[in-house]
C-alpha cells in the first residue's frame, strides 16, 4: 500500500478526510483567493470575554455570508458541521492545549484561504476558545478582504521592520474572539523572512498571549515547497485542502510525501457536490 493510500486510509479511519460541500444557490462562500509551550495567565475567561465585547461591531450573519465566513446560527448548515467537526478534532489531536495549524493546499486555487478562516470561525464559536489566522500566502493574499481597512499593516511590515510592535498588526474582523494578522504591504518578501528569529518569536508570542488561542497559519500552496517546509516547522498540525475533482492522486501524494507523519492532520476536500459524510 502506498503513502497516500495509507494516509487517506488512516485519516478516515480517524474521521480525518474533511468534505466540504458545494455551497447552495445564494449563499456567498466561494473560496478567497512542535510542541506546545506553556503559555502565560493572561488566557482566563474573564479575558476572553473582554476580547468578545471589545468589538465596535459584529458583523450580522448576512455580513459573513457575504464574506464567505460560517455562523454558528446556522447549525444545520453541512458546511457548520464540517469545521465544527474539524476543530474537534484539532482540539482532541493536541490534547486540550493551543496549536499552531498550517493550512495549505495541493494546487492554487484549491480554497485553503476560505478553510483557514473558516475554521478561524469555528474555533470562536467556542466562547472558551479564540482565533487568530495569520495570512503567510504572501503572493496571493486575501485577509485584508476582511478588514474595513485593508492598507493596515501586516505581517511584512513587522518582518521588515526590527522595531515594529506585533499589536500592530493584529486586527479584529467584527466576529467575537476572531482576530488577523493580514500579508501586509505587497513586496517580494524572500523566503529567508519565514526563518528569520523575528517570524519564530511572533508565532510563539501570539501562541502565549492567550492559553485558549488557537493560530491558523494561511499558507501558500505546496508548489512554493519551500516556504511550506518553513512553515510548516513553525506549526504543530498541517492540513491539506484539495479541489474535488480537480486534483489527482499524484498530486495528493506528492503534498503527503511534503509533510511529516506526525504533523499531517489530514486532507480536506473541498467543494465535495453532495452532502459530506465523514468516513
Amino acid at each position: 500500500m502506498s503513502k497516500i493510500e495509507k494516509a487517506l486510509s488512516k485519516a478516515r479511519q480517524e474521521r480525518g478526510n474533511f468534505l466540504i460541500p458545494v455551497p447552495s444557490a445564494g449563499t456567498a462562500r466561494t473560496p478567497l483567493g512542535g510542541t506546545a509551550v506553556v503559555a502565560d495567565r493572561t488566557g482566563h475567561p474573564e479575558t476572553i470575554a473582554r476580547m468578545a465585547v471589545s468589538e465596535s461591531r459584529l458583523l450580522s450573519p448576512g455580513d459573513l455570508s457575504q464574506r464567505g465566513i460560517i455562523h454558528h446560527q446556522y447549525a444545520g448548515d453541512p458546511a457548520v458541521q464540517v469545521f465544527r467537526e474539524l476543530r474537534t478534532k484539532i482540539v482532541q489531536q493536541s490534547q486540550g492545549r493551543n496549536g499552531v495549524i498550517l493550512v495549505t493546499s495541493a494546487s492554487h486555487n484549491s480554497g485553503s484561504s476560505f478553510v483557514a478562516q473558516n475554521l478561524g470561525a469555528a474555533f470562536a464559536f467556542d466562547a472558551g476558545k479564540t482565533a487568530l489566522v495569520v495570512d503567510c500566502n504572501l503572493k496571493n493574499p486575501s485577509m485584508h478582504r476582511l478588514l474595513a481597512n485593508a492598507s493596515v499593516p501586516g505581517l511584512t511590515d513587522y518582518l521588515e521592520n526590527p522595531d515594529f510592535d506585533i499589536a500592530h498588526i493584529i486586527h479584529p474582523v467584527g466576529i467575537a474572539r476572531y482576530r488577523v494578522i493580514p500579508a501586509g504591504k505587497r513586496s517580494a518578501v524572500p523566503a529567508e523572512y519565514f526563518t528569520s528569529v523575528k517570524m519564530r518569536r511572533l508565532v510563539d508570542s501570539v501562541r502565549l498571549r492567550y492559553t485558549e488561542r488557537f493560530i491558523i497559519l494561511d499558507g501558500p500552496p505546496m508548489s512554493d515547497i519551500a516556504d511550506i517546509r518553513i512553515l510548516s516547522e513553525l506549526s504543530d498540525y498541517v492540513l491539506i485542502v484539495v479541489r474535488y475533482g480537480r486534483t489527482t492522486n499524484t498530486q495528493i501524494e506528492n503534498c503527503v510525501n511534503a509533510i511529516s507523519d506526525k504533523k499531517l492532520l489530514g486532507i480536506v476536500f473541498n467543494d465535495e457536490p453532495r452532502i459530506p459524510r465523514i468516513h
